[in-house]
């Protein structure tokens, strides 16, 4: 047992003189790091600038919404007569669909004038040109066999009606 305190006691010297030769060793290596700090660089100045704004009429005010609606006031002869038969009509049950849930199935040759068969939720409709489709005020003008050719009246991005061509085209079961 007296060999086992001696060799404890050797060990606990190694330690403790290991111990002081590190503290010395980070000590002498934290005196020579020099950090290089930057200065930090001068604030810019602020130069306050005059609001010129004030003087212009404000984006979404009473008076701007009334000289776009009188600046407007020449176009809209041109655009009421467009629209405004459409209006005053009584609408037909395929007015109530958009032109993307419709489409042509086949024609028919109805005494001598061709009859388009248009299918909207599972059920067929006849189509003849002068009828209307689509919830674009959308008049058919010529059926071939192959395709529905109609007008339809739309606004554009200043919001005047104009016309524009659309058309079904003639969809082949892909089922048979």
């Amino acid at each position: 047992m007296g060999a086992g305190l001696v060799l404890l006691g050797s060990l606990a010297a190694c330690t403790a003189s290991g111990q002081d030769e590190l503290h010395a060793w980070m000590q002498t290596e934290r005196n020579s790091i020099k950090p290089s700090v930057q200065p930090i660089p001068e604030p810019t100045k602020f130069v306050p600038q005059a609001y010129l704004g004030e003087r212009q009429t404000e984006p979404f005010s009473s008076e701007k919404l009334a000289s776009v609606l009188r600046g407007s006031q020449a176009a809209p002869v041109v655009n009421s007569a467009l629209i405004e038969p459409e209006l005053n009509r009584r609408k037909q049950p395929l007015e109530a669909y958009p032109l993307d849930t419709m489409s042509m199935v086949g024609s028919l040759n109805r005494d001598g004038k061709l009859v388009a068969l248009v299918k909207v939720d599972n059920l067929l409709y006849q189509v003849r040109p002068g009828s209307y489709l689509g919830q674009n005020y959308g008049r058919v003008t010529r059926i071939s066999e192959t395709e529905v050719v109609m007008r339809e009246i739309v606004q554009d991005s200043a919001g005047e009606w104009i016309e524009r061509a659309a058309a079904l085209q003639l969809q082949e079961d892909a089922s048979k």
